[in-house]
């Protein structure tokens, strides 16, 4: 009798590279690729919405660097960014959004026919792909698309069709008679990166990936609850149909959470063909998850820069705390993180802005945690005024944010 041994290999699947250089494949090429397979923009938002860790710690930054909201020594400078009914407190959240994400922001600015005033508009920064250099070595401008995922997929032919894909020049306020849309484009310098920025946690990207491989890790166990926990061995010999007959079989009535706890009924013919059912220790591999799920964490809270988890809500087991502790951490958090993000941001938004109202001061109204319980708040400013000026952005007397 032929003997038949059936054998299925499990799924793995690998960490993904996060490849960020970038790149230009010829000289026909118009846009300078961001990553290998031009698409690192979405892999970072890809991870935004799927680690619960990377989502809490970005959100909980953006939230501080909004604050109370954008305020001005003329609060009508405030109302009305662009014919849409955008205010420049709309504008300005989610481009802290992008800043924090991607580590960069974009506008695009719309001059009026007479060129006296300007709006501005948010763009989506994972949209954007920077034009080669120019002789200066500037960036002369940048293609915007939503469907890079698809002028990608036909190698040696996706070029044929960039001169449908929308391009802006870079901002300046010099060229508006001959350039009425412009993008401004915000980034941090980061060395080796001269096109595209990097967010600050980008060292932390195969953590995140962790972090989301755990939870899949948990999601599978519980689903697949029969797989880890027995192994059933029969004597039918049968051939590949058959067997696929009775994997399903198995699967349909036994596996999943919805089958937790049923009761296991088989009938065989004769005793000698009944199957071996033997359960299979548990090898302590949710301890081991739980332990890297710990480390996973901590790793992505440094990578973040939060000093303490208790700032996103999160209590650890065993860490006794307090409210001396959390107003340390606040601290830290609002003076090492959310301020420069602010300073830096208000600056732009400033420049931007001065075009309509050449007076405009902006400031962030911030709210501070007090020993005693309480709150106040503080006006934050960018760090290129002066004490006179910020004093008519919040009528009190200018003292630093964090004494």
């Amino acid at each position: 009798m032929e003997k038949k041994f059936t054998f299925k290999k499990l799924n793995n699947s690998s960490l993904r590279e996060f490849n960020y250089h970038e790149y230009k494949k010829d000289k026909d090429q118009k846009y300078v690729k961001n990553g290998e397979d031009n698409m690192f923009p979405q892999h970072l938002i890809e991870m935004y919405n799927k680690s619960s860790v990377n989502a809490s710690c970005i959100n909980a930054v953006v939230e501080g660097v909004i604050g109370e909201g954008l305020t001005a020594n003329e609060e009508t400078y405030l109302k009305r960014a662009n014919s849409h009914g955008d205010s420049w407190n709309d504008l300005f959240s989610k481009c802290a959004l992008d800043f924090k994400l991607h580590g960069s922001f974009a506008l695009e600015i719309v001059y009026s026919n007479d060129r006296s005033r300007l709006e501005a508009y948010h763009i989506d920064f994972s949209t954007l792909r920077a034009k080669e250099k120019n002789k200066y070595g500037h960036i002369p401008g940048y293609f915007i698309s939503d469907k890079w995922d698809k002028l990608n997929r036909f190698s040696g032919t996706v070029y044929k069709n960039e001169d449908d894909i929308d391009y802006l020049p870079v901002y300046n306020p010099e060229k508006k008679q001959e350039e009425p849309h412009q993008i401004y484009v915000h980034r941090d310098y980061r060395p080796g990166q001269t096109y595209y920025p990097l967010p600050d946690y980008v060292a932390a990207l195969r953590i995140i990936e962790l972090d989301q491989s755990i939870d899949d890790f948990h999601v599978n166990n519980i689903k697949n609850g029969l797989t880890p926990s027995l192994s059933i061995t029969t004597f039918t010999n049968g051939s590949d149909e058959q067997l696929r007959e009775i994997e399903q079989q198995l699967q349909s009535n036994y596996a999943g959470t919805n089958n937790a706890g049923s009761l296991v009924y088989m009938d065989v013919p004769e005793k000698e063909m009944a199957p071996v059912i033997t359960p299979i220790p548990s090898n302590q591999t949710d301890t081991y998850y739980t332990t890297i799920n710990d480390l996973v964490m901590q790793k992505i809270l440094t990578a973040h820069r939060i000093t303490s988890p208790m700032l996103l809500g999160i209590k650890e087991a065993g860490q006794l705390g307090g409210r001396a502790e959390l107003l340390d951490a606040h601290l830290l958090f609002l003076n090492l993180v959310i301020l420069p993000y602010q300073q830096e941001m208000l600056k732009c938004f400033e420049m931007i802005m001065s075009f309509n109202y050449p007076d405009i001061v902006l400031g962030i109204n911030q709210t501070r945690l007090l020993e005693e319980g309480e709150q106040d708040q503080e006006v934050v400013v960018s760090n290129e005024i002066n004490d006179e000026e910020k004093s008519q952005v919040d009528n009190t007397p200018s003292e630093p944010l964090l004494a």
